[in-house]
């Protein structure tokens, strides 16, 4: 059994197959590369795997349940946590506000009834630590550069003590350095036992840290096996020279 199973799913937008027929599985334990041209529908799929879109047809399966009718804050409680391409931090609130908030016990709303209790404290001070922006932890999110912003979210989701983390392009719009710390501390979180599904366009990321590797196309996957299998496949190779 698979540890997340994607079974013959399918989205359309009007009339834009979006998503068509997908299936792949994430085995407990990889860090599971899922890529492909500009809207070959990976983010379409990570927006059906959390919840915040429904298929029109097909199943989701975490840990050998369906969790394909399941609202987002369920799929969380679950195991799952996800980032985004493009940050959906809170501006206004500190950084260390935008982890409590994701905290299991926790949620927006509770931040208006008290104070932060302090194993929450403890816990997100001890994750800003983990990404090395425990210094940004009283500044307000609006203020961080893009690169802090990534960070900060990163370690956001791991505040819900997640058995999969999705990353959505997480080497997107960063420098070399930070690259290199975020890969280091994916690679850490991984030989502690954490499982990954990263959409990423940088295939030197892909090809490096990621296997097995997943291609989609038009909605399909076209492929899927070790980096070094699709680097060398002629279908992959067409679909990425298609696109340009």
């Amino acid at each position: 059994m698979a540890f997340l199973e994607i079974q013959d799913l399918t989205k359309s937008f009007g009339g834009i197959q979006a998503v068509d027929h997908c299936t792949f599985s994430v085995e407990q334990g990889s860090i599971t590369a899922l890529i492909g041209p500009n809207g070959a529908g990976k983010t379409t799929v990570f927006n059906l795997i959390t919840g915040l879109i429904k298929p029109d047809s097909g199943k989701v399966l975490f840990e050998g349940r369906e969790i394909t009718a399941k609202k987002p804050n369920q799929i969380t409680r679950a195991g799952i946590s996800r980032t985004f391409q493009i940050s959906r931090d809170l501006g206004e609130m500190t950084v260390l506000e935008n982890l409590v908030v994701q905290s299991p016990t926790r949620g927006f709303l509770d931040l208006f009834q008290g104070s932060i209790l302090n194993h929450e404290y403890e816990k997100a001070m001890e994750l800003l630590d983990f990404v090395g922006i425990t210094r940004l932890a009283h500044e307000k999110a609006k203020k961080l550069s893009y690169g802090q912003k990534k960070l900060m979210e990163f370690a956001a989701v791991l505040m819900t003590e997640p058995k999969l983390v999705m990353l959505d392009e997480p080497a997107g719009g960063v420098n070399p350095a930070l690259l290199e710390d975020i890969v280091a501390r994916i690679e850490l979180l991984n030989s502690r036992g954490l499982t990954f599904l990263i959409v990423e366009h940088n295939m030197d990321v892909v090809m490096n840290l990621c296997s097995p590797v997943v291609v989609m196309a038009y909605g399909k996957v076209i492929a899927q096996g070790k980096p070094q299998e699709i680097q060398a496949n002629p279908i992959v190779l067409e679909a990425y020279l298609g696109e340009g």
